[in-house]
């Protein structure tokens, strides 16, 4: 029984002491006045009467009731009902002034009335002021409360006769009991009567309406998230302008929760004075006036709800965990089902009679019937994660959150998570987690229902009828009884109290009330004491929990058959069989992923450990270590499934013998993981034995069959009935009833046990926190957590109030710090605070727990002294056989400088080589050696998967190629551990991503960074490979030639004639070798060029010499040195010029070649030998050369055969020179444009000069009157269709020609567009522009650029092409002949930065974050790399329709041997097909690139000098630019694609000389030039690429393109567009089986062994393998047809014994015949039916041959002279042919497969007419076919002779031939019809028939 109520008080207005407007509230009267013993009397009462402050009123109030609840320090709550009513106030300033106003008020209630003073002013308006009667009471019955509270009004306001004191006391003194059920009726002595209902269970929630009141104000959703977020301890506010609501709602919310209860500030109406405890860090649920909302404005991390308004509000930095799904959704529904049951009637076609709804609180219990469920639901089988940790004096126990986390598949999901680590969860486990007490409805809903829960899940309709029936429940536990008692209670009458009579509250009687309540008293004290009879029961722990989704774990679903690989593997390594476990132990990791495998693991290996030890061999230990380590690794630090809980016992049980009396256990080997340096980790692990060995304790030894290491969690099976729980709910039932020494004694033994596991755990903590070698504290520190720990709280329940006190617990935190902290000491510390924790919550004596702490120190040394010894032992251990070294295959010439050091190469980014999207197997990481030579940096090894197979992956790449080297710490792929390793990337693109093994230490692998620098950037370009490789110079030596820093000029002319003197005698018998092939049938070079050709013979006759004498002997040897050279060979064959400088011979000649340069002395990066016009002497091109950069002045480097217009090549202008020319023109007299400049422009005048001998030098067909500018061609091919600020390129205005611009706008894309109205709207659009001409018919698409016959109508002479920034403000003058260019170009810093971005975009070095093509692309993109590929191309087109159409072009860009050489050397190619010829293209790279000194040692980096400028690719991107034009034009090439990557590929890599320093003068200067004639060396490696490719192209025809079908005239105009390029395979494609293809000597695999017998008998085995894309060389494992042929035919020719004849002979023999078939044949064949059937203008516009169908017999379109061949099949047919037909075209052409062919008519099937047809007799085939006429292609119908009975003489049908003899119709009988034949005469008929008779008889 309790009270009703404890304390009545009456709490009345009075004024505010600091005299401010607002009252305050002071208590009148209170009773009992003294405190009660059991509850004192709660403060503050007077705040919470008036919860918005206390205030005067202008007018009289209805009386106003609520409830606040109060909550004491012992979170006891109290219920305050307060009724407020108002009386008027008597004199205003008494109120506002009087310090003594409390004794007048009390004056004036006892009914004095106080009378004004006469001083007062006139009287204002009556004002009223609150009084407030208020019960205190521990117990919820609020309608109770108002009724006994509203009898007090009505007695006081109607003025019954009843004593007010009486009823007061009555009130005080009535006793209710607590629950049960059962009903009392109370009086208060007032002629009243009321009932009082207890509930049922004391524990559940009384709700009355509340919960439906919440729904309804808020809805469904908006609870739920108030739900969740009041779980997960958020802070939530509600705004309402009722008190009562107020109540309500926080009343409803809290019911929802149950069954947990909410520990935290709870407070339904918050006064105004105490607003500021909304800051409050700690969670809260409280109710706030809605006037106050302005204050709540501010609050950050406050969730409002507004009960009024219906919302709430959520802040942004506040996130609110949803429930799991499908639990969310579900709830949802049901919620709707409950509140709306309309809503699922509300489509029907014809909907049910309306049902009533239920009422009010009906539907309250409902709804909380719907939570109740879903907390079943949420934590169905938590009593099986409880771990009882002691029984007795008290039960302790201890909730397993990880293993129920794990079981339940919910570790990700936020929402359990905290709501798990909440307060209330704490409290519900110790509450509800007891085995022996009173059970209520939750309990059996969890226990019992689950089952229906889960198989009602889909039938909502069920799922209802379950809600409905929990709802009659908890309604049942608020109203037992369904008849209750009528109440009697007497209430004031209507608007009582606005009536003006009646007199203040009267003061009671404190005596009366007071004897009232010590009778009362004195009456309970004889009375025995009320016992709650406890019905207590053992907890049913219900069915073992399942998953709440059962989530079908991805690609473990098929898992019986992985656990049954698991479970062999693991017998194989017991039973020995090493080699089949190795098979399996792949699959085992992988299968180990999923959570059955691993759990599989630790049972299997627990079968194996007899009385707590196993002894292994090395090799199995090292098996099952890594099976242990693979399980950790993807254990969280929570082990949420227990694996690491099951592996725990085992780590200390297997165990290997190191020597005698040491042995290794295998927790040293799996230290490296999270889930060890986890406290929590621990402490369930502790608590799990604890309990397990508790539960041994009060069972009899027979009972006790569970093995201590039950896994946590899982269900027990059936022979262990009973679980602790029940063990433990069994002795709290007997323990009331033991002795008190019994019961000392069982405390007793169970604190030993406690104590016992305390000392075992500290053991096993020290096994594992403590690193093999104890010097290695770099483990422990990067063990996730430990460090941190040092710091982290104590107790990890109260997280959010631990902090502060953890902070100060241990100063010296954590591993962090001092760098020289002991492990010991750290895993000391980690102990003793477990221990701290475990013994205190465990209930160990102080004593005991002093011990402990004195015992873990020397437990920790004594382990570390141990360890020590086995460090030691294990140091010695022979180490696992790791793959044998495969030592690399080197070139001839070719040292090891590092010999291997163990690396794993591991992948980098690109798919294919792991197996990505381009499948096959994983081939990376692999284990091998990196081995450094003088030459490359190789690595060696096989896949670490041995699934891949015995494959030897080798990566490699020239030394001289690395770009970047850093170093990376990275995982071994073995065993995970963390290990320093390299990243080297090449310009190659290659990359060695490695880690080296432990044995490589840093000292080594510091030496190879060292070694691998000092290759990298040799001191001298004599270091590099190129120069070490023939040569014995060693390192050790001093070079050969010690070389002065600036040699004078006549030291440098005494080397030069040194090295001529070696071609003295020697006559010029290698011209022939360069001889252009002979084009005499390709009709290319007008016949003037012949007599030009130079013939510098021995001794040159004087007459060509210069006037005044003959050139010195030494220049004359270095002149015939010159000649040699490459430019030389080419001017020649172009016919640019004579070697002379007099005047009288050849006059005509335009151009001359000049020997000014030949000492270097103008220009040191030219060449000794330069094309200037014949008219300028070589003393002025001194001058000349001053006015631009490098000295490098315009020189000729190719002329159009054509139309006679030249190339010309210069460095960039200084402002000196022409610009500076053009900027000074200020006079107005265009005759004399420079006649203001003074003598210092001399050189400019010089510039002006030569600039119009070359104008004047070139065929005048450039009428002078109107001239084109090139401005507008700016945006036609400049600006292209990329979408690129830096590709756009302005145009260049000129005013002189502004009033020109309007008849000239008309004539299209050459006229200049200057009118400045105009140029903004032409300019704009280039297909209008081109549009308005009538040249061109349709405006070209894809930037293909237009044909060269618009160019013709005006132009210029001479185009300058410049840098836009050097050429600003330049304002060319009308009569000069040459145009400026201006055009913007990129420098070679952003080639640079572009292609470090490429080479991360193919070789990015880590994987993709997302895989697919998607991201690849966009790196390409960012890199610019194919927007300066098409900047390329379009100037290159735009230069060469320039040259095309006759006009001359300068290109002066940058220093003239960047950018200029790439366009330069692109024009010349698209232009002349003889650059296109093997030997063309080397003459091309040899004259423009080396002679004309591009800085390969510069750009490439060469030598230490250069390592800072980087590695610049202008050569690389020159051929990536010949790429994309020989993809666009397959047959136009002599030379194979794989020829560009071969020179891609050794320009970069220091094998050859050919690609080293900067120009011929520095090559001379190291007498590189010439020394090669002189001294026949022997067989010695090459040392010019080009020797190379030479000898190579002898014996293989690798850099040679079948498709070769050149068509003479042809200039090439490449479409340049980004669209239209195609990234080159050069940067993508990798062959792992023997590095990069380009060292031929390397990449020659062994010989393949032929098909023998094998020896066991077996038959032979298959030739047949697998090629995988990145690993083998396709080109040669997979060869063309032609290729394949061509080595068979050599195979066969050496099997003969013949000398095998040279590839190229047998090929142009083949062709040969070939072309003669065609003429017989006189209809074109297989190839020329190809060529022509595509349309010629597309063809040189680049069409792609190799695409479609026609692909298949591409290599066949040998040569195409007989393109003309007459062929009627269009385009589009020859695309539609199918292969197949391709394949017997190609078959027709062989005269064996056609015996016989010819004319016949044949007689159609029935009433079908007779038809002309083309017949074939093919004895190879057996058969006769037909076709529609000679020339088609397809076989209409095919007679097989096979089936053919006799050939007789036939008789005319109709339809006949008329003119035909009767003779001549022949019939074919065959088995399945007649054919009736007619040929055109008699005897072609009798051929026929002996024809076929034969082939019958034949078969």
């Amino acid at each position: 029984m309790a009270r009703l109520a404890d304390y009545f008080v009456l709490v009345a207005f009075g004024p505010h002491p600091r005299g401010s407007g607002e009252g305050q509230g002071q208590i009148l009267q209170r009773f009992p006045e003294k405190d009660w013993e059991d509850n004192p009397f709660p403060q503050g009462i007077e705040l919470f009467c008036q919860p918005s402050g206390w205030q005067l009123c202008p007018e009289r109030n209805p009386p106003t009731f609520f409830v606040a609840v109060l909550t004491d320090i012992n979170s006891e709550r109290h219920y305050c009902a307060c009724l407020t009513f108002w009386e008027p106030v008597e004199s205003t300033q008494e109120v506002v002034c009087n310090e003594d106003s409390t004794e007048k008020e009390e004056e004036a209630d006892e009914g004095g009335q106080a009378r004004l003073s006469s001083t007062a002013p006139a009287q204002p308006s009556q004002l009223f002021a609150p009084k407030t009667l208020v019960l205190v009471s521990r117990l919820d019955h609020t309608e109770v409360f108002r009724n006994s509270l509203g009898l007090i009004y009505a007695i006081h306001v109607e003025g019954l006769n009843v004593c007010l004191e009486n009823v007061i006391g009555n009130l005080l003194t009535c006793t209710v009991p607590l629950a049960g059920g059962s009903q009392r009726t109370i009086s208060l002595g007032a002629g009243d009567r009321q009932v009082i209902q207890t509930p049922l269970v004391d524990s559940l929630p009384v709700s009355r309406c509340s919960v439906a009141l919440l729904f309804r104000q808020l809805g469904i959703t908006n609870v739920l998230s108030l739900f969740c977020a009041a779980l997960t301890e958020h802070k939530v506010l509600f705004l309402s302008r009722s008190y009562q609501r107020l109540a309500d709602a926080c009343r409803g919310l809290l019911a929802l929760l149950f069954p947990l209860r909410y520990s935290f500030t709870y407070v339904p109406i918050l006064p105004a004075q105490l607003l500021e405890v909304l800051s409050t860090p700690t969670p809260f649920i409280i109710g706030v006036n809605a006037a106050f909302q302005a204050e709540t404005q501010e609050l950050l991390d406050v969730i409002i709800a507004d009960l009024d308004g219906g919302t709430v509000t959520v802040p942004e930095c506040v996130h609110i965990p949803p429930l799991p799904e499908p639990l969310q959704s579900q709830t949802h529904n049901v919620l709707s089902m409950v509140l709306d049951p309309e809503l699922e009637l509300a489509d029907l076609a014809f909907p049910p009679p309306t049902t009533s709804a239920s009422s009010l609180k009906m539907q309250d219990k409902e709804l909380r019937a719907v939570f109740l469920r879903l907390f079943a639901q949420l934590l169905q089988g938590y009593r099986w994660c409880l771990h009882i940790v002691r029984i007795h004096p008290e039960p302790v126990i201890r909730f397993h959150k990880a293993a129920f986390l794990g079981q339940r598949g919910l570790v990700e999901d936020d929402f359990l998570m905290k709501v798990l680590e909440g307060m209330a969860f704490a409290g519900f486990v110790s509450e509800r987690g007891v085995p022996y007490r009173s059970t209520d409805l939750f309990d059996e809903l969890v226990a019992h229902e689950v089952a229906r829960m889960r198989a009602d899940e889909n039938h909502p309709h069920r799922v209802l009828r379950h809600v409905q029936e929990l709802a009659e429940q908890l309604y049942k536990n608020e109203n037992p009884y369904p008849a209750v008692a009528m109440h009697k209670v007497q209430r004031p009458g209507e608007a009582s109290h606005l009536r003006r009579t009646h007199r203040p509250f009267p003061r009671l009687d404190e005596g009366t009330v007071q004897w009232i309540v010590d009778q009362a008293a004195a009456k309970m004290q004889g009375a025995p004491p009320a016992v709650k009879a406890e019905r207590k029961t053992t907890v049913p722990s219900g069915p073992p929990m399942t998953a709440i989704l059962e989530r079908c774990s991805g690609p473990h679903i098929n898992s019986a058959r992985r656990l049954e690989v698991v479970r062999n593997c693991i017998s194989y390594v017991f039973e020995g069989k090493m080699l089949e476990a190795k098979k399996l132990l792949p699959a085992v990791l992988r299968a180990l992923k999923g959570r059955a495998a691993r759990r599989c693991l630790a049972r299997e290996l627990h079968l194996h450990v007899q009385q707590n030890r196993a002894v292994l061999d090395h090799q199995q230990f090292d098996f099952v270590v890594r099976m242990m380590n693979c399980c950790l690794q993807d254990c969280t630090s929570l082990d949420e499934h227990g694996i690491a809980a099951a592996l725990l016992p085992l780590v200390t049980a297997f165990c290997r013998k190191l020597s005698p009396g040491v042995t290794q256990f295998a927790y040293s080997c799996v230290q490296e993981h999270v889930v060890w340096s986890t406290p929590q980790f621990w402490e369930a692990m502790f608590y799990g034995d604890v309990q397990t060995h508790i539960r041994a304790l009060y069972l009899d030894p027979s009972d006790d069959r569970v093995s201590p290491s039950q896994e946590v969690g899982e269900a027990q099976s059936q022979d262990d009935e009973r679980s602790a729980l029940d063990v433990a709910s069994e002795q709290r039932r007997l323990w009331p009833t033991l002795s008190q020494e019994k019961q000392q004694e069982l405390v007793q033994k169970e604190e030993s046990t406690v104590f016992s596991q305390a000392i075992h755990y500290a053991n096993r903590m020290s096994y594992l926190l403590l690193p093999l070698d104890s010097s290695k504290s770099r483990l422990l520190r990067e063990r996730a957590g430990l460090g941190d720990l040092e710091s982290a709280s104590n107790s990890l329940v109260t997280n959010s109030m631990a902090g502060s006190v953890a902070e100060s617990y241990d100063t010296e935190s954590g591993f962090e710090d001092a760098e020289t902290c002991d492990v010991a000491g750290a895993v000391v510390r980690f102990i003793n605070r477990f221990v701290d924790k475990v013994c205190t919550e465990s209930g160990v004596t102080s004593d005991h727990l002093k011990g402990l702490h004195v015992m873990v120190p020397d437990i920790v040394q004594m382990h570390i002294e141990t360890l020590e010894a086995v460090h030691r032992e294990s140091k010695r251990l022979p180490p696992i056989q790791k793959p044998k070294l495969l030592r690399p295959r080197l070139l001839p010439g070719e040292e090891c400088v590092l010999d291997g050091l163990r690396v794993y190469l591991l992948p980098d980014g690109r798919e294919e080589g792991v197996g990505g999207s381009g499948g096959g197997p994983a081939l990376l990481p692999a284990e091998g050696a990196v081995f450094l030579t003088t030459y490359r940096v190789i690595f060696t090894g096989m896949p670490t998967d041995p699934l891949v197979g015995e494959q030897v992956v080798v990566r490699s790449f020239p030394v001289a190629a690395l770009t970047k080297e850093k170093r990376i710490s990275v995982q071994t792929p073995v065993d995970q551990l963390l290990q320093d390793g390299l990243q080297l990337r090449s310009c190659t693109f290659q990359l060695l991503k490695m880690a080296f093994d432990e044995e490589v230490g840093s000292d080594s692998a510091e030496l190879f960074r060292k070694q691998l620098h000092k290759l990298r950037y040799p001191p001298d370009i004599r270091g590099t490979f190129a120069f070490t490789l023939g040569s014995a110079h060693t390192p050790g030596r001093p070079p050969r030639v010690a070389k002065d820093k600036g040699p004078s000029l006549r030291t440098f002319s005494r080397n030069l004639v040194k090295n001529a003197k070696k071609t003295i005698g020697r006559q010029y018998v290698t011209r022939k070798k360069y001889n252009p092939p002979s084009w005499e049938h390709r009709g290319q070079p007008p016949p003037e060029d012949q007599e030009d050709e130079i013939s510098v013979s021995e001794e040159l006759e004087p007459s060509t010499l210069t006037p005044s004498s003959a050139l010195k002997p030494s220049d004359r040897m270095t002149m015939s040195s010159l000649v040699e050279r490459a430019c030389c060979r080419d001017y020649q064959r172009l016919g640019l010029g004579t070697l002379s400088s007099s005047l009288s011979r050849a006059k005509s000649e335009p151009f001359r070649i000049s020997p000014v340069n030949r000492m270097y002395a103008i220009c040191r990066s030219y060449p000794g030998l330069l094309i200037v016009p014949q008219s300028i002497q070589d003393n002025a091109l001194q001058r000349v050369s001053r006015c631009y950069r490098q000295n490098r002045f315009p020189v000729v480097c190719w002329r159009s055969g054509r139309s006679k217009a030249v190339l010309l090549r210069s460095g960039g202008l200084h402002g000196k020179g022409v610009v500076g020319l053009f900027k000074a023109q200020n006079t107005p007299s265009p005759a004399s444009p420079f006649s203001g400049q003074t003598q210092a422009d001399s050189s400019s005048l010089e510039q002006e000069k030569y600039l119009q001998a070359v104008v004047s030098a070139m065929p005048r067909y450039a009428d002078s009157s109107g001239r084109n500018t090139l401005s507008s061609f700016s945006s036609a091919h400049m600006g292209g269709h990329v979408p690129s600020p830096r590709a756009r390129v302005t145009t260049l205005s000129n005013p002189m020609a502004a009033s020109a611009s309007r008849w000239t706008a008309s004539r299209g894309k050459w006229s200049s567009v200057r009118a400045s109205g105009r140029s903004s709207g032409l300019g704009a659009d280039v297909g209008s522009r081109l549009a308005s001409r009538d040249l061109l018919s349709t405006p070209h698409t894809n930037g293909a650029p237009p044909d060269s016959g618009f160019l013709r109508p005006q132009r210029a002479a001479l185009y300058i092409i410049g840098d836009k920034a050097q050429l600003k403000g330049v304002r060319p003058d009308p009569l000069q002949q040459w145009e400026l260019v201006p055009i913007e170009v990129f420098e070679a810093r952003q080639v640079k930065a572009s292609f470090k971005k490429l080479l991360k975009a193919c070789v990015p070095g880590c994987p993709a974050t997302e895989p697919g093509p998607a991201s690849f692309l966009r790196s390409l993109e960012d890199s610019e790399w194919l927007i300066q590929i098409h900047k390329l191309l379009q100037i290159s087109v735009l230069v060469v329709e320039l040259l095309d159409s006759g006009s001359s072009v300068l290109v002066s860009l940058e220093d003239g041997w960047d950018i200029t050489t790439q366009v330069v050397s692109l024009v010349q190619l698209l232009s002349d097909p003889f650059y296109r010829t093997l030997e063309g293209f080397r003459l091309l790279v040899e004259k423009e690139w080396l002679s004309f000194g591009h800085r390969f040692s510069h750009r490439g980096a060469h030598t230490l000098a250069g390592q800072s400028s980087g590695f610049t690719p202008v050569f690389l991107q020159f051929l990536d630019c010949v790429h994309q034009v020989h993809l666009q034009f397959p047959m136009e090439f002599e030379f194979s694609q794989f020829y560009l990557k071969f020179l891609g590929y050794h320009h970069a890599s220091r094998r050859f000389r050919t690609f080293l320093l900067d120009s011929d003068y520095e090559r001379i200067e190291l007498g590189l030039l010439y020394e090669e004639k002189g001294e026949r060396r022997g067989q010695l490696a090459c040392r010019s690429v080009w020797e190379y490719v030479d000898r190579l192209s002898k014996r293989t025809p690798m850099f040679y393109n079948y498709t070769y079908a050149p068509e003479d005239t042809e200039v090439l105009r490449p479409y340049s567009n980004v669209s239209n390029l195609k990234v080159w395979d050069f940067y993508t494609e990798e062959t792992l089986a023997e590095g990069p293809p380009y060292d031929w000597e390397l990449a020659q695999g062994p010989p393949e062994p032929p098909e023998e017998e094998r020896p066991d008998g077996g038959a032979p085995q298959s030739r047949r393998r697998v090629v995988w894309p990145c690993y083998d060389s396709r080109p040669r494992v997979q060869p063309d047809a032609i290729s394949r042929l061509l080595e068979e035919l050599q195979r066969l020719e050496t099997e003969l014994g013949r000398p095998s004849e040279r590839w190229k002979d047998t090929w142009d023999r083949v062709k040969a015949v070939q072309r003669l078939e065609g003429r017989q044949d006189g209809r074109g064949t297989s190839s020329s039916l190809l060529v022509s059937a595509v349309p010629h203008h597309r063809r040189s516009l680049g069409v792609y041959l190799q695409e479609g169908p026609v692909g298949s017999t591409l290599s066949l379109s040998l040569d195409s002279d007989q393109s003309s061949g007459s062929t009627t099949s269009s385009s589009r047919q020859a695309a539609r042919r199918s292969t197949s037909t391709l394949y017997s075209q190609f078959q027709t052409a062989e005269s064996e497969n056609r015996s016989y062919e010819g004319t016949l008519y044949k007689k159609g099937a029935f009433m079908k007419p007779w038809k002309a047809r083309w017949f074939v007799l093919d004895k190879t085939k057996h058969q006769l076919r037909y076709y529609d006429h000679r020339v088609d292609t397809e076989c209409k119908g095919v007679i097989d002779l096979a089936e053919v009975e006799a050939v007789a003489p036939g008789t005319p049908t109709i339809g006949a031939p008329k003119t035909v003899d009767e003779k001549a119709f022949f019939d074919v009988k065959t088995t399945r019809r007649v054919y009736n034949f007619c040929a055109q005469d008699v005897p072609s008929a009798q051929q026929w028939v002996d024809r076929i008779q034969s082939c019958l008889s034949d078969a």
